[in-house]
């Protein structure tokens, strides 16, 4: 006799389903987060040099500070998923807070959201929701060391080297002269180093995860290598996302940078930790 077919909840563990909830709300205030600093970023503009042309004057200003703050929240709950769930499960649950910040744009910002832009929101919202059915069980880690290893394996740098390499090029050669009309550009160094960070946030999570539970793994030096890695990428991250904020229309940057930090983290998450897809 035929088995029955398992349920969603039935097919996934207890920690993807954690992983699953605590990404879901992490879409709520990062969409959010995305209006409340576009709003900041355009205050500060009307009075100050652009983050577009290269200003912080952003940094003055409270509106910014609150969706900088609302990110943050989105972010730590975003980390604490990354501890419980795969990336490559986590990471595509993002497509909500591009449907919250297209919608608000559309409503706060006066930013028109066109057929087409509704059908991509559609479209990535059913791919997100394939990949979350089909998430594959993530291997035990035993220790932050395990982690290090898979991160430092001939595959992985590879692909690291040719991410720092690319960034490099972007910043210092494509950005003088394009950055301003191509939205690509900024997008590109947001997706291609989130993509380490993302390896980086998960492989802390799990040394926090560890620790908690009763297996110090701040112990170890290369706990503190990540923490840099992520410090560095997230503020990298940051600088070049407030320029494509202030320079292009956000309803099109958030949907962008979605599909190109995906696509980036699911093959980095492929390379480090041997995922089967």
């Amino acid at each position: 006799m035929a088995s029955q077919p398992q349920s969603w909840r039935e097919g996934m563990s207890s920690d993807n389903i954690k992983g699953l909830v605590l990404a879901l709300s992490s879409s709520f205030f990062i969409g959010s987060s995305f209006i409340v600093k576009k709003k900041g970023l355009k205050k500060a503009g009307a009075s100050g040099i652009r983050a577009g042309v290269g200003g912080y004057s952003y940094l003055y200003e409270p509106l910014w500070w609150v969706g900088m703050i609302t990110m943050i929240v989105g972010e730590i709950a975003n980390f604490a998923a990354y501890a419980f769930a795969p990336a490559i499960l986590v990471t595509p649950l993002g497509a909500l807070s591009i449907i919250i910040s297209a919608v608000l744009a559309h409503i706060i910002l006066r930013e028109r959201l066109h057929i087409f832009g509704i059908l991509g929101c559609v479209l990535c919202v059913v791919g997100s929701t394939s990949i979350v059915l089909h998430a594959p069980q993530e291997r035990e880690i035993e220790s932050v060391t395990e982690v290090w290893d898979l991160a430092t394996e001939p595959g992985f740098l590879l692909y690291a080297a040719v991410v720092i390499t690319t960034v490099f090029i972007l910043i210092f050669h494509i950005i003088p002269e394009y950055g301003q009309t191509h939205i690509m550009v900024y997008i590109g160094v947001c997706s291609l180093v989130g993509s380490l960070s993302v390896m980086s946030v998960k492989a802390l999570g799990i040394a926090l995860k560890l620790t908690f539970s009763g297996m110090n793994q701040l112990i170890y030096p290369q706990t503190w290598v990540f923490t840099v890695v992520v410090i560095t990428c997230v503020l990298t991250q940051m600088n070049y996302l407030n320029k494509a904020l202030d320079t292009f229309n956000t309803a099109v940057v958030s949907p962008i940078y979605y599909v190109m930090f995906t696509t980036l983290t699911i093959l980095a998450s492929i390379i480090m930790f041997k995922v089967q897809v």
